[in-house]
């Protein structure tokens, strides 16, 4: 009877197999652009960011994959702004046509320029906003949220604990610009008021040394002395100019989000719900650090495709994409909801964790934010406020 048994289920196994066997090959692509070292050495950028993602998503795939006759193969590929062009086409000309990219808005619209018909580009790090709307391609998926996403999620919190009333601090480089407009956006799509607005001037100098930190302190209480009343204050600074140090720095006792204090993340390596525990552990196990939000996303935009792969049976990019733009693409991502694709500009829905550096506080969308299609769809751009045609029917 034990040997009938075997026998019928190696014939189960026989027939979910293709007649074919299937040969998946992705690139992660990552550019690496310079930077002054962080202001906190915590923070310093591991050299497996976002390769250990595609490492973990790989091997899952795998599991899946060896039932299904399917194997995948990524390759990681590091360039620099100068070379990144001339790395994606060299990968194109052997023939890899799925890239998961963690690139800037202007290095990944070169990437989509230069693509073959059939190449899709899977988006894992720039935020900008534009990308979902005016300036959107075809060929490009967005696995990472736009800045959008992030600061909506961050006002509905502070919506919900009635604090209304925003300080907001910006940087002067043009990506905390960018999130200081992302951040106004979200004020008026939810009724907050920004009652007063500075911008902090980067002037270079010392980051991590006892003079720089020294400077800083004097600075940021001056700076702050004749802010307005305010709830909390907004720091916009996505090029860790100041914002690390504004907590204890302020000329009276405020509340810090954006930036520093509370913020909005797609993943937190604090997160133990919904299974992220054994997530992390076998990130964890696999890497020896904890898992960063660069490393999450390229996992997403692999499982993405494996996801993709297994329900189509294929490995056209056309059927891939076409798959992960419907109504039936749904993937499990340890965030409490099946994350899908926004149709009309090919952004990926996902809740945003709300952390203040060592526990999850909150996660977004928050209670009684409503939508008529998906709850999900009140961060960031939704399809009326989106100019993005490249994906119309």
């Amino acid at each position: 009877m034990f040997r009938l048994a075997l026998l019928v289920l190696a014939g189960l196994v026989a027939l979910a197999q293709p007649s074919l066997a299937q040969e998946v090959k992705a690139v992660v692509l990552r550019v690496d652009y310079p930077a002054l070292l962080p202001v906190s050495r915590l923070d310093l950028r591991p050299d497996d960011l976002g390769f250990a993602g595609g490492q973990l998503a790989t091997e899952d795939n795998q599991t899946t994959g060896r039932f299904m006759g399917q194997t995948y193969v990524t390759q990681e590929v590091a360039a620099t702004p100068e070379t990144a062009l001339a790395e994606f086409e060299r990968l194109q000309g052997e023939g890899l046509r799925f890239f998961a990219v963690q690139a800037r808005a202007e290095d990944l619209l070169a990437m989509s320029q230069a693509a073959a018909p059939d190449t899709l580009i899977l988006n894992t790090l720039a935020p900008d906003t534009a990308l979902r709307s005016a300036e959107c391609r075809a060929n490009i998926l967005h696995i990472a949220p736009s800045r959008q996403m992030l600061s909506d999620a961050l006002a509905q919190f502070l919506i919900w604990k009635k604090w209304p009333r925003w300080a907001l601090i910006h940087g002067s480089h043009p990506e905390d610009i960018a999130l200081a407009d992302a951040y106004r956006a979200s004020a008026a799509k939810f009724g907050t008021r920004i009652v007063d607005e500075r911008a902090f001037t980067d002037t270079g100098g010392a980051r991590r040394t006892d003079t720089g930190h020294v400077q800083v302190q004097r600075q940021l209480p001056v700076f702050t002395q004749d802010m307005k009343e305010h709830d909390v204050v907004i720091a916009a600074d996505e090029t860790d100019v100041f914002a690390t140090y504004l907590p204890f720095h302020t000329w009276r006792p405020s509340l810090i989000a954006g930036s520093a204090g509370l913020r909005p993340l797609t993943w937190h390596p604090a997160l133990e719900a919904w299974g992220a525990t054994q997530f992390q552990n076998r990130f964890e196990e696999l890497t020896r650090r904890y898992m960063r939000p660069e490393d999450y996303t390229v996992w997403l935009a692999l499982r993405v495709l494996g996801e993709a792969v297994t329900r189509t049976k294929s490995a056209d990019p056309a059927e891939i994409r076409a798959y992960a733009l419907s109504e039936n693409f749904e993937l499990a991502a340890f965030k409490g909801q099946k994350l899908t694709f926004r149709a009309w500009n090919g952004q990926m829905r996902q809740p945003i964790l709300l952390a203040d550096g060592r526990i999850m506080l909150s996660v977004s969308p928050q209670e009684g934010f409503l939508h008529q299609r998906s709850l999900l769809d009140t961060l960031g751009l939704d399809q009326p406020e989106s100019a993005c045609t490249a994906f119309d029917p």
